[in-house]
């Protein structure tokens, strides 16, 4: 049974603030610093608040009453006959002044609806949908004729109206499935919020100029013809433009009569707002100042041009000083990563609303919302606009009358099945029609030195798996703050370790003392690999983090054999504490660590506490060939090639024989997916990237340091035991000299 994990219903604020306040009238559109939700009521009050991907967001409080429809779901609303032959505001002038009193409440009811959003019952239940998803279902004309209501669309413009509503955001980053409705949903969100602006400039983006214009022709223009006439601005130039629509007074000659006339002539008032698209390109509408920018098919800009250069060129178009004055509406499926991919997963991930500076924003200053693909997939969404996650127990039937007699999950997951043998069609199935983020951004296999098809069986395993009943976060601490005596675990949501095993309280702590030296007492269990750092902070802030994993060897202990079992992937603010959390680690597992040697802080840190002992030497060289340095700290160089391609090789060999589905038919245990991704990623030429799987390697070279010892040359000298030999042919015997 599918449990959805995209909203839930939260109680951040008390019920008795909200009944206090919701009397008064107080809760102000915008962001609640008080209560740290994000109110989209423009009624004064609130009813639920609903958290989605990280935001929560007050919505407005139900009415005493609200729209039943006849068939008990949403259906347009009927457009009066005689409205709709009104083209214009110039039909509406010319139309008898005693005709127009009955259509006024209608009209305002129209805006109404359009500002504060509308209350339907949908299925029973009261629903809400906001004013630009109400302008999107009633007025907005798309491919098929009349959009339908899906709840995965109702989630989405509450989240939107959430990020236009927020002052301290630029908008969203919406990372999302195939036929998904991106496109028409901010087609026509353009157009309802220029139709209503003054003064204002709108923009369009897209993976090509060609894929923009088609866009503005195909899907902009259309939605702002078919707008009734009362939403509907004065227009210049052709009614259905290819480069620019202006909702301007059009312009006129001035002439000698003109001028000279007497009589009074009205005078139109136009927006003076305009929607136009560009070519792409990393600079497009520079300097210029937008109140909406779209960024359709965000994540498929290829070489030469790059969304994330561009993203950083239009953010400024988007503010003046310090102050937000426009918002963006990026969405897009992810290419593969050297497809454009990668850039837009850079600013989906710096769009994480739970991570945020001191003013307030999040890195790219846009708030990322991913929505599964079983929320918005076609042929398994019903009649009211719910997903169809499981097999259905009764008829289920859609908006097209189509009975839906399996359910959405299952579906996707015989699509899988069948994919299995082809990787790199699996993997596009995957950003397709993504569960996860994690499929939404997965690569081709082609570009992978290592076996994807391994590491994508174990990441798949691993997002099934409930990782919190696996991986727990948590940081080490000494007790009582006292150095150098007993090391404890301590789990902590936030923590910079993650660790799938902790030893036995006998095996933890385990230190030997040999001629004041302190030497590992779980050398045979297991050992550590270490990226290490030694510089504390860099001028752009961007420094590799520093990266330790712990894995097993086979042993009698008790302990899993040839397994990962610790993870730490983190830059802490100083390269100090970096050293006191990797040698704590050692100290706790009782295991030795591998590490590079050529940033030797590390390794300074460790023989100037004593521990020079769980400083490993280099495998690859006896103790007499060793250098000076090597001698007095250990740890291994990564600068020769055969080290390169000794340690690449290692972590092939893990993947391969623990990696992924097994032969006994079971799962590896390898539950780090951030390690596991940037194994997919490695690029030998450009290692520094990948801190990761530096460390990790060094941690596989370390377990298996025997397969690396150097052979000595022996050359064995031939046996001569003095033994004469004789020729016996003749009559007389001969020696053989």
């Amino acid at each position: 049974m599918h449990e959805q994990t995209l909203y839930k219903i939260v109680e951040p604020v008390k019920k008795t603030t909200i009944s206090r306040l919701n009397k008064k009238r107080k809760w102000k559109y915008g962001y609640n610093k008080e209560n740290d939700i994000v109110v989209i009521s423009k009624t004064g009050k609130i009813g639920q608040v609903v958290e989605i991907q990280g935001l929560r967001i007050g919505l407005p409080a139900e009415p005493k009453s609200m729209h039943v429809f006849a068939e008990n779901k949403w259906q347009r609303l009927n457009y009066p006959k005689e409205l709709s032959k009104l083209k214009s505001i110039f039909d509406w002038r010319s139309y008898p002044e005693e005709a127009k009193e009955q259509w006024y409440d209608y009209i305002d009811e129209e805006f109404k609806r359009r500002d504060e959003g509308f209350w339907f019952i949908n299925n029973n239940k009261p629903t809400y949908i906001t004013g630009s998803h109400y302008m999107y279902l009633q007025w907005s004309k798309i491919d098929v004729g009349a959009p339908d209501f899906r709840e995965a669309n109702r989630l989405f413009f509450i989240f939107w109206e959430a990020c236009k509503a927020d002052e301290r955001c630029y908008g969203m980053c919406y990372l999302k499935n195939r036929r998904s409705g991106f496109s028409f949903m901010s087609s026509a969100e353009i157009v309802n919020l220029a139709t209503i602006s003054s003064d204002a400039r709108y923009g369009i983006l897209s993976k090509s100029g060609a894929d923009a214009k088609k866009m503005f022709t195909d899907k902009v223009v259309p939605i702002s013809v078919n707008y009734p006439f009362f939403f509907k601005p004065i227009q210049d130039g052709m009614d259905r433009p290819k480069s620019e629509l202006a909702y301007r007074v059009p312009a006129s000659k001035f002439t000698r009569r003109k001028i000279t006339a007497n009589e009074k002539q009205e005078e139109l008032v136009g927006l003076d707002t305009t929607i136009d698209w560009k070519n792409t390109g990393d600079n497009s509408y520079d300097g210029e100042k937008l109140n909406l920018l779209i960024h359709d098919e965000s994540g498929k800009w290829e070489k030469p041009d790059n969304i994330l250069n561009n993203w950083r060129v239009t953010k400024t178009c988007l503010r003046l000083g310090s102050r937000i004055i426009g918002k963006c509406m990026m969405g897009s499926t992810s290419n593969s990563l050297d497809k454009g991919g990668n850039n837009f997963k850079k600013i989906y991930n710096d769009s994480d609303v739970t991570r945020r500076n001191r003013n307030g924003q999040t890195k790219s200053g846009l708030y990322s919302l991913f929505m599964p693909m079983e929320w918005n997939f076609e042929g398994f969404i019903d009649q009211y606009g719910q997903p169809t996650f499981n097999n259905p127990s009764h008829d289920v039937y859609g908006p097209d009358n189509q009975l839906i007699d399996i359910g959405v999950i299952d579906h996707w997951q015989n699509e899988v099945d069948g994919l299995k043998d082809d990787q790199d069609a699996l993997n596009e199935f995957y950003r397709q029609f993504p569960r996860t983020e994690e499929h939404a951004f997965r690569d081709e296999t082609k570009n992978s030195l290592f076996n994807l098809i391994k590491i994508y069986e174990q990441v798949d395993y691993n997002e099934g798996t409930d990782s919190s009943a696996v991986l727990t976060s948590g940081n080490f601490q000494w007790i009582n703050g006292v150095k150098d005596t007993q090391v404890v675990f301590n789990p902590d949501p936030q923590g910079r370790f993650k660790v799938s095993w902790v030893p036995d309280r006998n095996l933890q702590n385990r230190v030997i003392l040999k001629n004041g030296i302190k030497y590992p007492g779980n050398e045979h269990i297991g050992a550590f690999g270490c990226d290490s750092y030694d510089i504390s902070g860099t001028v752009d802030g961007r420094g590799s983090n520093g990266s330790l994993h712990g894995l097993t060897k086979f042993s009698m202990e008790s302990a899993p054999a040839n397994t990962f079992f610790l993870e730490y992937i983190s830059r802490p603010q100083t390269a100090e504490i970096f050293f006191e959390d990797v040698l704590m680690a050692c100290i706790f597992y009782g295991m030795p660590i591998l590490a590079e040697n050529n940033k030797p802080r590390l390794l300074y840190y460790f023989k100037r506490r004593g521990y020079r002992g769980f400083s490993m030497n280099r495998p690859d060289k006896v103790w007499n060939k060793l250098s000076t340095t090597e001698k007095e700290v250990g740890g291994m160089p990564n600068s020769s090639e055969d080290i390169k391609q000794a340690h690449a090789a290692a972590i092939e060999m893990y993947i391969n024989d623990h990696v992924g589905i097994l032969d006994d038919g079971t799962y590896g245990t390898m539950y780090f997916n951030e390690t596991l991704n940037d194994w997919a990623k490695f690029d030998i030429n450009k290692r520094t990237k990948h801190d990761a799987s530096i460390s990790s390697g060094l941690a596989i070279m370390a377990c298996n340091r025997h397969l690396y010892r150097p052979v000595p040359n022996i050359e064995k000298q031939k046996l001569n035991l003095g033994i004469a030999r004789y020729d016996n042919q003749g009559f007389a015997s001969k020696i053989i000299k």
